[in-house]
């Protein structure tokens, strides 16, 4: 039997390749190569796997990166590791421009998108305010979101190598 984790890393595949039309039980079950009672065995019916793969979606996304940073290192160390993991997500921007444009059209979707924001952008407002640097550290957190956000948007987006070289040069302004 496909486990519950299986099923919800298969629909976040779906969703960055292909968006959210993509993720139906049908796709599911073909991706997976089982049928509609392993889904139904783990989840209650698409609306119950929505909430799921929102959730997942932000534990993966979001809290896990967060979690993965706090090791007692000092607010520039955790700062350089979270932009590291980051970046080493090959998959991250595919996903994450599908869950925004889900987000346009769907207020369960757009609720979660909100939640995530707001805590990645109050964890590295926390970061950048040990920083003790005399930038805003709070517009510095900010802009630090906006770039990656916006480097995943822009058409052809730009690729994680140039993004990491526009943080070292961003993070220099602060030195």
């Amino acid at each position: 039997m496909v486990s519950r984790t299986e099923w919800l890393d298969a629909g976040l595949e779906l969703l960055a390749a292909e968006g959210a039309p993509a993720v139906t039980i049908e796709r599911l079950t073909g991706a997976l190569g089982v049928t509609k009672g392993s889904y139904y065995h783990h989840f209650n019916g698409a609306s119950g796997y929505k909430a799921a793969l929102l959730e997942y979606f932000e534990a993966r996304n979001t809290t896990r990166l967060i979690d993965a940073v706090e090791d007692g290192r000092d607010a520039s160390a955790k700062l350089q590791h979270l932009l590291r993991l980051v970046l080493a997500d090959p998959d991250s921007a595919a996903l994450e421009i599908a869950v925004r444009a889900w987000a346009l059209q769907d207020s369960e979707v757009r609720a979660t998108q909100e939640r995530v924001d707001k805590a990645r952008t109050a964890y590295l407002k926390k970061l950048c305010r040990g920083l003790g640097s005399d930038v805003d550290p709070d517009r510095f957190a900010q802009l630090l979101y906006l770039i990656l956000i916006g480097a995943e948007q822009v058409v052809p987006p730009i690729g994680k190598r140039d993004v990491r070289e526009i943080y070292d040069l961003v993070l220099r302004l602060i030195d």
